[in-house]
């Protein structure tokens, strides 16, 4: 059986016990942290200590939120507990993110909009040096995405986990 996940891409607080995750599928979920403080006497403890809830942030491949080595929440807690927030945004994907949700290269989608099949101004938009396109422009073209990170499984994962490197991090900078 495989295990879905859904992988946060960002996190932020709407207020003293409210959190705002944006996940890779481009959705936005508001996590009321009070249901846990009821149930779990550390997460009360949590939302008591207002300078380490502000340290809330995205775990590095996206599996989760943490506060410390003592507080986090997986992202299927909060995506399967938290509350679908419409924002003007739901709808864009960086390039980059399109290329990977369905398995193109960049070159590709660059080549779409200079041919005119992928419309500037009403499919993509230039913000600086960043493209955006919409989802829907995305799945008219080329179909349904081919890698969403909900197809992600826990035995990949986990072979991605062992291999050589996975997770390493470069400190030679300092």
């Amino acid at each position: 059986m495989e295990y879905v996940f859904h992988r946060v891409k960002s996190v932020g607080i709407i207020d003293e016990s409210t959190l705002i995750a944006q996940f890779e599928e481009g959705l936005c979920k508001k996590y009321d942290m009070n249901q846990l403080a009821e149930n779990l006497p550390a997460f009360r403890n949590l939302l008591k200590n207002k300078e380490l809830f502000s340290k809330v942030h995205v775990e590095g491949s996206g599996f989760g939120i943490v506060w410390n080595d003592d507080f986090d929440l997986s992202c299927n807690e909060l995506w399967d507990n938290g509350t679908t927030v419409p924002t003007p945004f739901d709808n864009l994907l960086a390039l980059s993110d399109a290329t990977e949700l369905w398995g193109l290269n960049e070159s590709t989608l660059r080549k779409a909009i200079s041919y005119g099949k992928l419309k500037v101004g009403y499919d993509v938009c230039n913000y600086g040096k960043q493209w955006v396109v919409t989802k829907e422009a995305m799945s008219r073209e080329y179909g349904p995405p081919e890698n969403t990170s909900t197809e992600l499984s826990w035995e990949s994962t986990m072979a991605a986990e062992k291999e050589p490197g996975y997770g390493a991090t470069d400190n030679t900078n300092g």
